[in-house]
């Protein structure tokens, strides 16, 4: 792993990159919807190609999908907030397990005191949470939470603060993400993007020509 070297800060999202939390996030708005008396049918991957792409996506494909929902509360807020109840439920029911890989790049770069940062779109209550599960992200020193910028991703703030914060004007920077609006995000700024997803995102192939590096996991990352 010599080429970790070649970079002065490391750039990591959390959800889903990290932690597979999205399944998690999946079952809650699954949860969500039964407690409505709603079936959610999406597949995983279908929810991810709705969620990933903008704040309010999923939430008016499902009001599309079952009308009823939406009759019977219009407002997507409300939902939302009992999505979150489920989600922090069934964080504190069970265990969250790292991504493939994760666990032997954050040693390494741990080893090698190169400087990394998580900078995330969730709020620092579900952080708290999953941090407290796996002692390996206590390696980690800088967190950007949603807290701690103004706008969502894909505007790039939240890492523009992080590379503010951390690096030197000449220093190199990679970042990693696992969506196309997480990585959007990380194209709108000075930093080697990478991709890292099993999802066939439809802009995969126009990131790679744009210079974007795929691979479907930090596994094979280190190979």
């Amino acid at each position: 792993m010599q080429w970790i070297h070649d970079y002065q800060l490391f750039l990591f999202d959390f959800d889903g990159l990290l932690v597979n939390t999205e399944e998690i996030h999946y079952q809650a708005y699954q949860r969500m919807c039964a407690q409505r008396g709603v079936t959610l049918d999406l597949s995983f991957e279908e929810y991810c190609k709705i969620a990933h792409y903008h704040g309010d996506g999923l939430g008016d494909k499902l009001y599309e999908l079952y009308p009823h929902l939406k009759a019977q509360e219009a407002s997507w807020k409300i939902l939302y907030a009992e999505k979150k109840q489920a989600m922090m439920d069934l964080l504190n029911e069970g265990a969250v397990e790292l991504m493939p890989g994760v666990e032997k790049i954050l040693n390494a770069l741990q080893q090698a005191s190169i400087p990394r940062c998580v900078v995330t779109h969730s709020p620092i209550e579900l952080i708290d949470i999953i941090r407290r599960k796996h002692a390996i992200f206590d390696t980690i020193p800088i967190w950007i939470t949603r807290e701690q910028y103004t706008k969502p991703k894909p505007d790039p703030e939240c890492y523009l603060t992080a590379i503010n914060k951390i690096a030197k004007p000449s220093d190199k920077v990679i970042g990693f993400e696992d969506s196309p609006r997480g990585l959007r995000a990380l194209l709108g700024t000075r930093a080697k993007p990478i991709i890292i997803c099993k999802i066939n995102y439809p802009e995969i192939p126009d990131f790679v020509a744009a210079g974007v590096t795929h691979y479907r996991s930090f596994e094979e990352l280190l190979t």
